[in-house]
């Protein structure tokens, strides 16, 4: 997985600094708009269906049919939905640059881009993580290949023209995801009546990744409602350097997850020191990383175009989140492992929650500076606050059984 993601670090970094310059900041910051407020609603595309395979068909690969059947229909139908929903949405809540963009995006995103993550999770569901890293790269692979080619035919591009091509390059990533899991595992098959029986749980874990949407992208999409299209694309241009930096710590996470739901089932304890000790390795990760980037910040406007000078201040300002991440991504996980993601998912919803007041209260006054101030905030109290959680379960968790023996 890390290898993968590392080959992964490399292609969107190329894709990242090739469309930048292709787009221009004032253009780049119209489709990250976009795209930040179609990524808040994304995880209700899939209904969480992708975790319920992980969990179910880790355990027992004989559901395989079912659960891939599931993943099909709740992806394309809710996403579909969802799609039409933001494209009538988008031109009450963002600017109408963005909003004339939203749609092509959504589609992208919410189905297509959707399928290819749940791909992903079929192969990590049985641990062949070198196919999941292989799909995690067919689309910045694409995206990458798409960018190089719009170059070389435009000496300057749209946001508009980039979301037609984005779309067009996430239906390809998507036909070769699908067929490669047909061939590798069989005929898909849709059960209805699995499929309402797991709803409340899918439903919880989408919920789950909507409060880490929201805390994630919401600044951007607050930017872009504000017409603050320019300071949009030097914030989002450093923020997307800063996911690049965090993929060794979401590589960790993806490997450790399946065995965080086979261990949850018999022993909480060995659950939550393994997370702690990643999750202490994460955190240092993390901080190896802030200092490359803080180091390497100045040479963005060189790389990337003199437009985006003031995203050397803003890779400083936010060089600190993937030691955040490191922490409450692995704790989040063994919580989720153990069976208590309601506990993940409030956490999540606080930390959104006090994200978009940070964001209504700053980014007015101080611009693309209030959202950084607010995503360190936001990042950085869920970390603190996944860690004391998930070293409180063992205990909770005993106590509850001893309470049954009582009974």
């Amino acid at each position: 997985m890390l290898i993968g993601q590392g080959v992964n670090v490399v292609l969107r970094a190329g894709y990242f600094i090739l469309l930048a310059r292709l787009l221009g900041v004032r253009e780049y910051g119209i489709f990250a708009g976009a795209f930040a407020f179609v990524s808040l609603a994304t995880p209700y595309s899939g209904l969480g269906s992708g975790l319920l395979f992980m969990r179910y068909v880790s355990a027992d690969a004989d559901n395989f049919a079912d659960y891939w059947g599931n993943i099909l229909f709740a992806t394309i139908g809710a996403g579909l939905l969802l799609a039409v929903v933001l494209y009538v949405l988008a031109s009450h809540l963002l600017n109408p640059a963005s909003a004339s963009v939203a749609l092509p995006v959504a589609l992208g995103e919410c189905i297509f881009r959707q399928l290819v993550i749940c791909t992903g999770q079929v192969f990590q569901a049985f641990e062949q993580l070198r196919l999941t890293a292989i799909t995690g790269l067919l689309t910045s692979s694409l995206r990458l290949f798409a960018v190089v080619v719009m170059a070389l035919l435009l000496h300057k591009a749209t946001a508009w023209q980039w979301a037609l091509w984005s779309l067009a390059v996430s239906v390809l990533a998507a036909v070769a995801g699908c067929g490669f899991v047909l061939t590798r595992f069989g005929r898909p098959r849709f059960a209805p009546s699995l499929f309402f029986l797991r709803f409340g749980e899918g439903f919880n874990f989408s919920i789950a990744g909507s409060t880490q949407s929201v805390y994630n992208d919401i600044d951007k999409t607050m930017l872009s409602h504000y017409g603050m299209n320019v300071a949009n694309g030097i914030y989002s241009m450093a923020y997307r350097l800063v996911d690049i930096a965090t993929i060794p710590i979401i590589a960790l996470d993806a490997a450790v997850l399946p065995r965080f739901f086979r261990r949850g089932a018999h022993s909480a304890s060995s659950v939550i020191d393994l997370s702690s000790r990643l999750a202490k390795r994460g955190a240092l990760l993390g901080i190896a990383m802030a200092v490359v980037m803080f180091t390497a910040a100045p040479t963005i406007p060189h790389i990337i175009g003199r437009g985006f000078q003031e995203s050397v201040s803003a890779l400083r300002w936010l060089c600190l989140i993937p030691a955040f991440r490191g922490v409450h991504q692995l704790t989040g996980s063994a919580i989720t492992g153990l069976g208590y993601q309601r506990y993940r998912t409030t956490a999540q919803f606080a930390a959104a929650a006090f994200n978009f007041g940070l964001n209504l209260w700053l980014i007015p006054r101080y611009g693309w500076v209030g959202a950084a101030w607010s995503s360190l905030a936001t990042d950085g109290s869920l970390g603190v606050t996944n860690w004391i959680v998930a070293r409180s379960l063992p205990a909770r968790i005993a106590r509850g059984r001893s309470d049954e023996d009582a009974d």
